[in-house]
């Protein structure tokens, strides 16, 4: 590869495509019904972790045209999916604080199996893309927001738990909260990987 980073990587393969459109389908899939089962249970973490889906989804589709593509185009890549993950995760805090304001009842046995679901789905995308990380940008991006997939999905069963046993629907605000502010750390640590990639490159 030239210093500029004008030419395809070496390390693209035809598995990668096929894990990146694997996690994309299904994280498409999930964003409509973990959003769904926010609204019918009228839960913000799960509206919040349905919301990380869709820009999982979005990442997921950047890394897949960025296959085959020169090492600077997956930096400008990996950092597009950062800002927009970055934008996400300040929607969510604003669903969010506006439940809070406006006030919230959420059904803890609706939100369990519906994060359950989801968190079949992320470990399952999990282990596709750590099969196929390398050290370049756009698939490091791609594992991260898996793996903060994952840590949402468990902390939205747990609320949904919280909930059922207690009747607290805080609980759901909390845990909405924390996935947005886990989710803006890791559009930070994207961000931050894509400049020294760029610095790299």
């Amino acid at each position: 590869m030239s210093d500029c980073g004008c030419e395809p990587t070496a390390t693209d393969t035809p598995a990668q495509r096929r894990a990146l459109t694997i996690a994309l389908a299904l994280n498409a899939a999930m964003f409509v019904v973990e959003g769904a089962g926010g609204l019918l249970f009228h839960s913000a973490s799960l509206l919040a972790d349905g919301l990380d889906m869709l820009s999982d989804a979005a990442v997921y589709a950047l890394a897949l045209y960025a296959i085959g593509r020169s090492a600077l185009f997956k930096v400008k890549a990996a950092r597009v999916s950062g800002w927009a993950l970055l934008l996400i995760a300040i929607a969510m805090l604003a669903e969010v604080t506006r439940r809070a304001l406006t006030g919230s009842a959420p059904e803890g046995f609706g939100m369990v199996g519906v994060a359950l679901i989801a968190l079949v789905v992320n470990v399952v995308v999990l282990r596709l893309l750590a099969a196929q990380r390398s050290s370049e940008v756009h698939m490091r991006a791609a594992w991260i927001f898996t793996r903060a997939d994952v840590a949402a999905n468990a902390a939205v069963i747990v609320s949904g738990l919280a909930v059922l046993v207690t009747g607290i629907g805080a609980f759901d605000l909390v845990i909405g909260a924390a996935i947005a502010l886990y989710v803006m750390r890791e559009a930070f640590e994207i961000i931050d990987e894509a400049k020294e990639a760029r610095a790299e490159a």
